[in-house]
C-alpha cells in the first residue's frame, strides 16, 4: 500500500473512478458532512506538474519561441477562440509580423484582415494600438512590471500574468476560463465566475497555489488540464490528476461547477445592406466606424431606417438604378444579441464604371479612406466580418458581372 504513495500520502497516479465513487458520498449529503480534503499547494502543484510531463502540450507554435511578443499574441487570440482555430491564424500573422515593429508599422486594414474570422475584432485593434503604444513609449520593449502590462490596450491581468510567467518564468497567477473551471471544481466554488466576489476567490486561490518555481509550466498545466480533461461537459475525471482531492468530484456534482453565466434571451435586431455593383462588377464597400460592432472593418452600405435604396445610390453616388433584387435573408449571431441582414443587390442605370461622387462626404461618406470598391473574388486585404466574407465569396464563386443575372445566391 505505502509504495503506492509519494511523500506526503499522495498517490502517485489518479485513483480509478470506481475506486473513487465507492467511498464517494451520495450529492443529496448535506454539505457539512461531506468530507473536506482539498489539494494543499504544494501538492497541487505536484501533482499537476507530474501530470503535465507526460500529458501537457509542449509543441504549439507559440511555445517554440516563448518571447514576450509571440506569448502576447497568442493570448490575445485563444481569448474565447480553441486552441485548433487558433493555430493557422497565429501563423499567418507571425509569417506578416514576426515581431513587435512590424506590427506597429503596420496598416490597421491588413492587421483585421489577418484577423477576419477569429471574431472579437477590438482584439486586433487593441493588438495594433498596443503595439505602437510600445514602440513610442517603451522602446518596442515588453514591461516587465505587471502593472504597466496591464496599462496596455487589451491586457487584463491574465493576459499580464501569462506573458511573464510563460515567456520569461516570472510567478504570475493566471486565470483564463480553463482555470476558473479547474479551481471552481477542485474547491467547490460556488457561483458564476463573473460575479465580483467568486472571481475574487478564484484570482486568490490561484495566488496561493502558483509555485515560484516551474511557473511557466504550472500555468500551462492548468490551461491544458482545463482544456482537455477539465472540460465544460463531460469532464475526464478517472484520469484528472486531481480527481483524488477534488470536491466536485467526491459529492458528484462537477457539472455543476462552474456555476454558469444567467441565460438572458438575445435580442434581435435587424439591418439592410446595399450590395452596389458598378459596371465592372465590382462591390462597394464602406469601413466602419473604428468602435462598435465590426469596428474598422469593410460591409457594404447600410440602409437608415425607411431609406430607400434607390434614394441612397442617388445621393452618394449620382446615379439611378437600373435593377434591384432582393436577396435571401440571413442571420449572424453576436455574443450579446442576433442580426438578421436583408441584402439587396443594385446595379446602376450608367454605362461606365462608377466613382464615387466627390461631395459624398456633405452626405457623411468619408470619398477617399472610408469607401472603397473591390472585386468580390479578391476583395484585397482589407477585415471583413464574417458573413460579409460569406457573401463576397458567394457572389465571386457564381461569377456573375453587372449584366448576369443573380437567382441563386443564398
Amino acid at each position: 500500500m505505502t509504495d503506492d504513495l509519494r511523500p506526503g500520502g499522495l498517490p502517485l497516479t489518479a485513483p480509478k473512478a470506481t475506486d473513487l465513487r465507492r467511498h464517494r458520498p451520495a450529492a443529496s449529503d448535506p454539505p457539512d458532512v461531506l468530507p473536506r480534503q482539498p489539494w494543499p499547494a504544494p501538492a497541487f502543484a505536484a501533482a499537476l506538474l507530474d501530470w503535465f510531463k507526460l500529458h501537457g502540450r509542449t509543441d504549439l507554435p507559440w511555445q517554440r519561441q516563448p518571447t514576450p511578443y509571440r506569448v502576447w499574441v497568442s493570448e490575445i487570440m485563444l481569448q474565447q477562440t480553441q486552441v485548433g482555430v487558433v493555430i493557422p491564424y497565429f501563423e499567418r500573422f507571425m509569417a506578416r509580423f514576426p515581431d513587435l515593429p512590424a506590427l506597429a508599422a503596420a496598416d490597421q486594414d491588413e492587421v483585421l484582415h489577418l484577423w477576419s474570422g477569429l471574431g472579437y475584432y477590438a482584439r486586433a485593434r487593441n493588438l495594433h494600438r498596443a503595439a505602437q503604444a510600445l514602440m513610442e513609449q517603451q522602446g518596442g520593449l515588453f514591461p516587465q512590471n505587471i502593472d504597466a502590462l496591464q496599462a496596455l490596450p487589451g491586457i487584463g491581468r491574465s493576459t499580464a500574468g501569462a506573458i511573464l510567467s510563460l515567456a520569461l518564468g516570472r510567478r504570475h497567477p493566471i486565470l483564463d476560463g480553463n482555470c476558473k473551471r479547474v479551481l471552481a471544481r477542485c474547491y467547490a466554488v460556488a457561483g458564476w465566475p463573473g460575479r465580483s466576489s467568486v472571481l475574487a476567490e478564484l484570482w486568490r486561490l490561484a495566488d496561493r497555489l502558483t509555485p515560484a518555481d516551474g511557473v511557466a509550466a504550472f500555468n500551462q498545466a492548468m490551461m491544458d488540464l482545463g482544456a482537455t480533461l477539465c472540460t465544460r461537459s463531460a469532464p475526464s475525471c478517472s484520469r484528472c490528476p486531481l480527481a483524488a482531492h477534488c470536491l466536485a468530484f467526491q459529492r458528484g456534482r462537477s457539472d455543476a461547477y462552474p456555476e454558469p453565466k444567467p441565460r438572458r434571451k438575445h435580442p434581435v435586431r435587424q439591418t439592410r445592406m446595399l450590395l452596389v455593383f458598378d459596371t465592372d462588377g465590382r462591390i462597394l464597400l464602406q469601413r466602419r466606424p473604428p468602435s462598435g460592432v465590426w469596428g474598422g472593418l469593410w460591409v457594404p452600405p447600410e440602409l437608415d431606417a425607411g431609406q430607400e435604396a434607390a434614394d441612397w445610390c442617388r445621393i452618394h453616388l449620382g446615379w439611378g438604378i437600373a435593377r434591384l433584387e432582393i436577396l435571401p435573408p440571413r442571420r449572424h449571431t453576436f455574443t450579446h444579441f442576433q442580426l438578421d441582414i436583408q441584402t439587396l443587390a443594385v446595379w446602376p442605370t450608367a454605362s461606365r464604371p462608377i466613382a464615387i461622387r466627390q461631395d459624398a462626404n456633405a452626405a457623411g461618406v468619408a470619398e477617399s479612406t472610408d469607401q472603397t470598391w473591390v472585386n468580390p473574388a479578391e476583395p484585397g486585404k482589407v477585415g471583413l466580418p464574417a458573413p460579409v466574407r460569406r457573401l463576397l465569396a458567394e457572389v465571386a464563386a457564381i461569377g456573375r458581372d453587372a449584366n448576369q443575372p443573380t437567382t441563386g445566391l443564398t
